[in-house]
C-alpha cells in the first residue's frame, strides 16, 4: 500500500498491516455546534486517550443544531455540511478510502478553504502551506527549525471558511501522527494506533470554535476536573530571569542585586540545574547552595519568588541508601518498566537515570512526597526534559525487535525511529505501553506537579511544561530552547504551531506561553535583546533564559540607551497587568483569549486572515513588534475603526507606516475600550499597592467599556469564597462593582483619548481636580486625581 507523504514523497508500509474488517461508528451530537464521531473496533479494546464525558450533553435531537451527518455505504464515509452555510462543508471523507489497520489509520477530508491554522507543535507561518505540507506530531525535546516534530502535539485545526465564519476538527489520538495538507485542498490524517476520535466544531465564528474546542480539552486526562485554563498566580505574571550558568547561591543573588539597582523590575529568579549536586534532582550542592534556605528568604523579603527546574529523569547510580528519590521509588515500583518488566534506565544530565510513570497512582503520591521535601526548603519548580527525553536511543540497554519499536509505518520524525531522542516505544506503564502514552508523558507530569503544589502550598501552583491538548488546565507552556538570532525572532510571534504562535497558542487552549526572550543558544547582540525584550513584554509569561557558553544578556550588562528601551518595554508591562490578569480572569472563566490573533477578533476582513506579525491582547490592545534588524520604521495593519497611540488614526482598514526607534514599540488602543492599569514598581507586590489608572479610548459616539478582576492573587478558592472584586467601567456613566470584597483598590489617574475640546473641569469624588491637562494635537486629556477615587 502507498501513501503520498512529505513534500509528495511515497512510502511503502512495509510488514503485515493486520487490518481491522469490522468498525462501529459511534455518533453523539454533544452540544448545538459539537458533532462527536468514533471509529473503533468493535471487537477488540485499542488504546484510548482518557477523558471525562461530564460535560457532554448527548442529545440526538439535530432539529436545532447546525448540522446533519450523511453518509456513504461503499466506500463507506460521512459528509458534515454546515446548516448556517450550505455551500460550506466541514468534513467529507467520502474522496478517498478509509484505512483501519492495527498500527495504520488514515482518514481524508476535504477542506472548505485553504486557510487552516493550527496543527502544532511546529515551525510554521500562521496560515499552513497547504501544497503537500506534512507535519509530524510527536513529542521531542529540539531547538526548533522547519520540517522537525517538536515539543508538543497538538492535533486541532481550524478552516476559515470566509465571511467571518470557521469550523475545526480535533482528533484525540495521542500515538505519532502525520498531517498532510494537499493542495485541492485537502487533509489526510495518519495514526499509527489508537482510534479514531474526531470532534467537529461548526462554530460558526472563530471565536466560537475555540470555545467549543476548549469545552472538549477541559476533560482530557482528567485527573483533576479544572474545567477551562488554569488562573494562574498574580506574581507569575511578573519578569522572570533564569541561566544555566548561576553556578551558586551568591551568584544569584548578585543578578537580582543588580536588576534592582539598574530599576529593572524582577519578580521571579530562577536556577537550573546548577542548584543540583551532580545534577540529581531533589538534591543540592552541598558547598555552592548550602545557604539556599537564606537566600530564599531574602529573595521573599524582596517580594520575589524563586523557582528551580525540575527534571522528571531520577539518577540510577548513587549507592544504595545515598539517594532516597530512586531507591523509595525503586521499592514503590513507581518507574516505566522496559518489555521484561525490570526499571527502564535512559540516560540524561545525571547520566543513566529511571522515568517515573504519572500514570501509576503510586508515582503521584511518590512525586508528591519529594515535591513536599524540595519545597520545604525552598519554593516553587519548573519541568524540563519531560518529552520524555533521553540521550540514548531507547535505553541505554538498546530496545527489542517489535512491532511496537519497529512499526510498519513510521511518521517524518527526526532521527527517523518513533525511540529516537526518547524511551523504547514497547515500555511499560500502568495504563499501556509508551508507544500509546508518549505525547502524553508531559501532560500527566504537569498534572501529577499540579496537585502536589496545592497540596503543599495550599495556594495557585506555578507549572511550565510542554504536552497536548489539556495542559492549560494545569500548565503554562514553553516553547523549548530557542536561538539568539532574527529568524527566532520573528517566528516567536508565529511561533511553533500547535497553535502557539504569540497569537494562537490561546486557540489551543494554552494562555499562558512564552519564548525564551533573546534566545538560550548563542550570543545576543544589543539591538537583538531590546527588540526581543519588547517583545517579550507582551508575551503572556515573559523569562529571560541564557545558556553557559554564551555571553551575559542580563538587562543590565547593555549600554545606557538600550536599558532604557528595555526598561520602559518591561515598566509598560508591569503598568499593564491588571488588565493582562483580568484577560486571564475571562478566559479561565469564559473559554476568552489572552494572545489574540487578528482573525479572531475581524473574522469578516479578509486582510487578518494571515496576519502573524501583530497581535492583540484580547480585542483591545494591539501590539506591532519590531522584527527586523536595523529597522527604524514598519508598517501595520490596522482594522477599521479608530486606534489611538500618541496620536489618534482613524483606520478604514490601513496599513500605516509608523515609527519605531530603538526605544519604541508600537501599542494601539482600540476604541471604546478601557484599559485598567497601575503604577509599576520593581516587583509585582510593590505594584498591587499602588494606585490604579484608567487609559479610556473614547469611541466617536463618546463611549468606552472596560472591566478589573482583582483578588488576593494566588488563592484557590477565590470564587468559592467571593473573595474578589470585578469594576465594571463605562465612560459616560457609573461602573458596577460585581462583588466587592476587596476594598482598598484606589484610582489614582486616568487618561482619555478622543476628546474633541479642552476640558474646563474635572470632578472626583465631588470635588473638583485641578490638576489636569490636554494636548489638541492628539486629543488626549490627562488627570491625576489628587483626591484618590476609592473604586
Amino acid at each position: 500500500m502507498l501513501f503520498s507523504g512529505r513534500t509528495g514523497r511515497l512510502v511503502r508500509i512495509e510488514g503485515k498491516m493486520n487490518r481491522i474488517s469490522t468498525l462501529r461508528l459511534e455518533i453523539l451530537d454533544e452540544t448545538e455546534g459539537r458533532l462527536h464521531l468514533t471509529l473503533k473496533d468493535p471487537l477488540s479494546q485499542r488504546y484510548e486517550v482518557p477523558l471525562s464525558t461530564a460535560q457532554s450533553r448527548g442529545n440526538t435531537d439535530t432539529q436545532d443544531h447546525q448540522y446533519v451527518t450523511e453518509f456513504q455505504p461503499d466506500p463507506f464515509g460521512f459528509i458534515v455540511p454546515c446548516h448556517l452555510c450550505p455551500l460550506s462543508v466541514s468534513v467529507n471523507t467520502t474522496v478517498a478510502p478509509l484505512l483501519y489497520a492495527d498500527q495504520y489509520l488514515q482518514l481524508f477530508t476535504s477542506l472548505a478553504s485553504s486557510l487552516v491554522s493550527g496543527l502544532g507543535e511546529h515551525y510554521t507561518p500562521l496560515s499552513l502551506d497547504v501544497n503537500w505540507t506534512s507535519l509530524t506530531l510527536w513529542n521531542r525535546d529540539i531547538v526548533p527549525h522547519g520540517d522537525a516534530n517538536l515539543h508538543g502535539s497538538h492535533p486541532f485545526y481550524m478552516v476559515q471558511e470566509g465571511g467571518g465564519q470557521a469550523h475545526g476538527v480535533f482528533l484525540l489520538n495521542s500515538n505519532a501522527m502525520e498531517v498532510v495538507l494537499q493542495p485541492s485542498p485537502a487533509l489526510t490524517w495518519v495514526a499509527v494506533g489508537g482510534i479514531l476520535d474526531l470532534y467537529i466544531f461548526l462554530g460558526p465564528d472563530p471565536q466560537s470554535v475555540v470555545r467549543q474546542y476548549l469545552q472538549v480539552i477541559a476533560n482530557v486526562y482528567p485527573v483533576l476536573l479544572l474545567g477551562y485554563p488554569m488562573m494562574l498566580p498574580y506574581w507569575s505574571l511578573g519578569f522572570h530571569l533564569c541561566r544555566w550558568g548561576y553556578r551558586s547561591t551568591n551568584a544569584t543573588r548578585e543578578v537580582v542585586r543588580r536588576m534592582h539597582n539598574a530599576n529593572f523590575p524582577l519578580d521571579v529568579q530562577w536556577n537550573d540545574l546548577d542548584y543540583t549536586d551532580k545534577h540529581q534532582v531533589f538534591t543540592f550542592d552541598p558547598q555552592r547552595f548550602v545557604d539556599q534556605p537564606d537566600m530564599l528568604k531574602e529573595f521573599h523579603q524582596k517580594g520575589m519568588k524563586y523557582i528551580l527546574i525540575l527534571d522528571p529523569g531520577i539518577s540510577s547510580t548513587s549507592p544504595p541508601g545515598t539517594y532516597p528519590p530512586f531507591d523509595k521509588g525503586q521499592r514503590r515500583g513507581v518507574f516505566i518498566r522496559n518489555s521484561t518488566g525490570q526499571t527502564l534506565i535512559g540516560k540524561v544530565w545525571p547520566g543513566p537515570t529511571a522515568l517515573p510513570d504519572f500514570t501509576n497512582p503510586e508515582t503521584q503520591s511518590w512525586w508528591e512526597d519529594f515535591i513536599r521535601y524540595i519545597l520545604f526548603l525552598l519554593s516553587l519548580c519548573s519541568q524540563d526534559m519531560n518529552e520524555p527525553d533521553s540521550f540514548v536511543q531507547g535505553c541505554v540497554e538498546g530496545c527489542p525487535d517489535s512491532d511496537l519499536d519497529s512499526p510498519p509505518y513510521v511518521p517524518w520524525v527526526v532521527g527517523g525511529q518513533l525511540n529516537t531522542g526518547t524511551l523504547c516505544m514497547s515500555a511499560q506503564q500502568n495504563q499501556s505501553t509508551h508507544y500509546n502514552l508518549h505525547n502524553l508523558y508531559g501532560l500527566m507530569e504537569a498534572s501529577a506537579t499540579h496537585s502536589a503544589l496545592v497540596k503543599v502550598w495550599g495556594s495557585r501552583p506555578f507549572v511550565l511544561s510542554h504536552s497536548f491538548p489539556g495542559i492549560g488546565r494545569f500548565s503554562g507552556v514553553w516553547t523549548g530552547d530557542v536561538r539568539s538570532d532574527w529568524e527566532q525572532l520573528r517566528y516567536s510571534i508565529p511561533g511553533e504551531g500547535k497553535d502557539i504562535r504569540c497569537c494562537c497558542l490561546a486557540c489551543s487552549g494554552c494562555p499562558w506561553w512564552g519564548r525564551m526572550c533573546v534566545g538560550l543558544g548563542g550570543d545576543t547582540t544589543e539591538e537583538l535583546c531590546v527588540r526581543w525584550t519588547q517583545l517579550g513584554a507582551f508575551y503572556p509569561f515573559m523569562r529571560n533564559h541564557n545558556d553557559k557558553p554564551n555571553a551575559p544578556q542580563e538587562l543590565y550588562v547593555f549600554g545606557l540607551e538600550a536599558q532604557a528601551a528595555m526598561r520602559s518595554a518591561v515598566m509598560l508591562r508591569y503598568s499593564l497587568l491588571p488588565f493582562l490578569y483580568t484577560l486571564f480572569y475571562h478566559t479561565h472563566t469564559s473559554a476568552d483569549t489572552v494572545g489574540t490573533p487578528l482573525f479572531l477578533q475581524f473574522p469578516s476582513d479578509p486582510n487578518c486572515q494571515t496576519i502573524d506579525r501583530q497581535f492583540l491582547w484580547g480585542s483591545s490592545l494591539l501590539v506591532r513588534p519590531v522584527l527586523e534588524q536595523g529597522a527604524v520604521e514598519l508598517a501595520a495593519y490596522l482594522p477599521p475603526g479608530t486606534w489611538y497611540s500618541l496620536q489618534p488614526f482613524y483606520s478604514k482598514g490601513q496599513y500605516p507606516l509608523l515609527p519605531a526607534p530603538l526605544d519604541t514599540i508600537n501599542v494601539h488602543v482600540r476604541e471604546g475600550h478601557i484599559i485598567p492599569q497601575q503604577e509599576p514598581g520593581l516587583t509585582t507586590s510593590a505594584s498591587r499597592s499602588n494606585p490604579f489608572l484608567l487609559m479610556v479610548a473614547l469611541s466617536a459616539g463618546g463611549w468606552a467599556w472596560g472591566d478589573l478582576f482583582w483578588d488576593g492573587g494566588d488563592s484557590l478558592d477565590t470564587f468559592q469564597r467571593g473573595y474578589y472584586s470585578c469594576v465594571i467601567f463605562i465612560a459616560g456613566q457609573v461602573g458596577d462593582v460585581e462583588n466587592g470584597a476587596l476594598d482598598g483598590l484606589v484610582l489614582g489617574g486616568l487618561r482619555v483619548f478622543g476628546v474633541p475640546s479642552p476640558p474646563r473641569y474635572v470632578w472626583a469624588n465631588g470635588k473638583k481636580v485641578w490638576d489636569f491637562s490636554y494636548r489638541t494635537d492628539t486629543k488626549v486629556s490627562g488627570s491625576w486625581l489628587s483626591y484618590l477615587y476609592r473604586v
